[in-house]
């Protein structure tokens, strides 16, 4: 069965250095090139991946994950940080590799912003192209964005849980206007439980927030992705028990091939491969 993992990140830093627009530097022990995230896809028989280009490590250097794009031979598609200085070639470069959205980071100063007459030209580049639009955020920094990405008229994919504080319940502000989305079409990830839980997996204390995202995004605009290789994790993270939650949090087995295969192919344009 074709099966997606809809958010990983790749580093190659023989060929690609870190760049000054970096957000964020990484540990030693969180690099993995493209050849190594393949091996545990293939491992673990997940056939695609959307690669996420990091704001920690990178920044606005797409070179690293286009490359891993082009020499996938299909398996990979992209999201891309576009930059307020972008060209009209840096975007037909961006879509011509493989890239199918723009991510904004909200709670990192030097993430493209949402705001402004930068937000607004990349929302513009994103409709014009057809890209959709995926926001991290933690907390509630999504409250004062909801107007801006109603406004947009592009498809939303909210990343990883939408990283509730848990200590706060599900009442949270940022976590209602997460539900809210959903319940307007937006598409979740239950993606990096790791970065949210303050338990080991499998993160029993999640369990209340995931099942209000089912309930309001549908199984229809839910997917599932590891994270990988598992940034700013406090404690050890192995790539099995990411997958193997999808099957406490939805044991219906034909549900499931619709949040790994279906539901990815219809967002973001997965096709099986030969």
């Amino acid at each position: 069965m074709p099966a997606v993992d809809c958010h990983a990140h790749v580093f190659d830093l023989s060929r690609f250095p870190f760049q000054d627009s970096r957000g964020f530097d990484i540990l030693p022990n969180e690099h993995g090139t493209a050849a190594d995230y393949a091996a545990v896809l293939d491992a673990h028989g997940m056939t695609h991946a959307l690669l996420v280009n990091p704001l920690g490590g990178y920044g606005s250097d797409n070179r690293c994950m286009l490359a891993a794009i082009a020499e996938g031979g299909g398996r990979f598609k992209g999201i891309s940080l576009l930059w307020p200085d972008a060209t009209d070639k840096d975007v037909r470069d961006l879509v011509d590799g493989g890239v199918v959205g723009i991510r904004f980071n909200l709670n990192f100063e030097k993430s493209p912003s949402l705001y402004g007459a930068a937000g607004e030209r990349a929302l513009a580049i994103a409709r014009d192209v057809g890209w959709l639009v995926q926001v991290h955020y933690e907390g509630d920094t999504l409250v004062p964005a909801l107007p801006v990405l109603r406004a947009a008229r592009l498809p939303v994919v909210i990343d990883h849980f939408g990283r509730p504080h848990l200590e706060e319940g599900v009442r949270q502000p940022g976590f209602q206007a997460l539900l809210e989305l959903g319940r307007e079409g937006a598409a979740v990830k239950l993606s990096a439980a790791f970065r949210s839980s303050r338990q080991v997996a499998p993160y029993a204390d999640l369990n209340p927030y995931v099942a209000e995202l089912l309930e309001s995004f549908t199984i229809a605009r839910c997917v599932w992705g590891s994270d990988w290789p598992f940034l700013r994790a406090r404690t050890r993270v192995d790539y099995g028990p990411q997958l193997a939650l999808l099957a406490r949090w939805v044991p219906d087995a034909t549900e499931r091939k619709r949040l790994l295969w279906d539901n990815p192919a219809r967002i973001f344009g997965f096709k099986a491969r030969d």
